[in-house]
């Protein structure tokens, strides 16, 4: 009889839960204690403690990541006749805020050695029309918002910085480079929640009260509504959780990049270089590894491979947003982004989470080295 190996899991919160049990239980009591569940002191506090760890003057705390990019593009004016310019190799929710607006996604091409917007491909879609320019910093690697800038001269950029929480660019964290930026408290985030939530950033005091305003239906005073909003706040359950786990994000991003690190070591040992694309580390551009994506030949074949090994893995993303089909009014066709194609049929998540142990990440690599090697 051989034995069964436990399964290497994409992702296991189980594993965290057992670090932050003590004080998301206390953070919870003090909520029940205070029988405020909606905004109030809890949403407050992480507000100002969101603003002091991304280095921001404003943060504004909303319902989700996907609420996030709305209500800031909202709070902007973005609205019909408009186009906001992003990348067509993201997740949906980059894009689908700007269609639900009436505005219409403008899509370009990834740069190949981060999977992020590529700059000279933002200039050449830039119209009279680009109300902003919405990049992602995808897997939690910076864009090159520099580059960014200057592609789009005058134009607001809004980050989305949904997977980069603990990421920097040039020193300074992502979210406050851009007029604003939008963050998500998905339960697998670098920091996440016991549900959903996100966070706006801002140094625009002026934008940062008309958020606080489209937050809760465009009302200040009490049923005065000067304009039109949403009901985007966000639970003070899920910000006292949120408040429990922030002081241990570097510890977490920092046991992800160390991961990250071992994993060259050992595909390096393994021989896989040049099979496997490694993900960048690009100057000045920090990466908090919310994932760690891969590019291989034969991925599908791949990953059922490593399945039946009982290795997780996830596939983001494998369809381009240009080639969905609610997008297909814009009128794009097959080899319009050739490159965010291409990567939508190579890319492949491995597990990268803080808890993972250097044992699962070497079964890991082992799995990859025996599918290439049986071939």
């Amino acid at each position: 009889m051989t034995d069964q190996k436990p399964p290497v899991p994409l992702f296991d919160l189980k594993r965290q839960w057992a670090d932050v049990r003590e004080d998301v239980h206390a953070a919870i009591e003090r909520v029940f204690a205070s029988q405020q569940f909606i905004l109030g002191p809890e949403v407050s506090a992480l507000e100002r403690e969101c603003a002091d760890y991304l280095k921001v003057r404003r943060t504004v705390a909303v319902s989700s990541g996907t609420d996030a990019l709305l209500i800031a593009l909202m709070a902007l004016g973005v609205g019909p006749g408009d186009e906001v310019i992003t990348p067509t190799f993201t997740f949906f929710a980059t894009a689908g805020v700007i269609h639900r607006l009436g505005a219409t996604p403008v899509f370009v091409d990834l740069d190949p050695r981060d999977f992020n917007a590529d700059p000279a491909a933002v200039a050449a879609a830039r119209t009279p029309r680009t109300k902003a320019v919405l990049p992602v910093h995808l897997f939690g690697q910076a864009a090159d918002l520099d580059a960014l800038r200057a592609a789009a001269p005058s134009v607001p950029v809004v980050e989305d910085c949904a997977q980069a929480i603990g990421t920097d660019y040039r020193g300074v964290p992502v979210g406050g480079h851009g007029l604003l930026g939008c963050f998500s408290f998905f339960p697998t985030k670098n920091l996440g929640a016991f549900g959903d939530g996100g966070l706006v950033t801002t140094n625009d005091e002026a934008l940062a009260e008309r958020l606080v305003d489209l937050r809760v239906h465009g009302m200040r005073p009490k049923y005065v509504h000067h304009l039109v909003g949403g009901n985007f706040r966000i639970d003070a359950l899920q910000a006292a959780v949120l408040r429990a786990k922030l002081p241990r994000l570097d510890g977490w991003v920092s046991r992800r990049r160390a991961g990250a690190a071992h994993y060259r070591e050992l595909f390096a040992a393994a021989g896989l270089d040049g099979v496997v694309g490694l993900p960048a580390e690009l100057a000045g551009r920090g990466h908090s590894y919310n994932q760690f994506v891969v590019r291989v030949p034969r991925r599908d074949a791949l990953r059922e491979h490593l399945s039946k090994l009982g290795i997780g893995t996830e596939v983001y993303y494998p369809i381009a947003l240009h080639e969905q089909a609610c997008f297909a009014a814009l009128g794009h066709r097959r080899g319009d982004f050739p490159r965010s194609e291409q990567a939508a049929g190579e890319v492949l998540a491995l597990p990268i989470f803080p808890e993972l142990r250097a044992e699962e990440r070497e079964r890991v690599v082992a799995g990859i080295a025996s599918f290439f090697a049986a071939r």
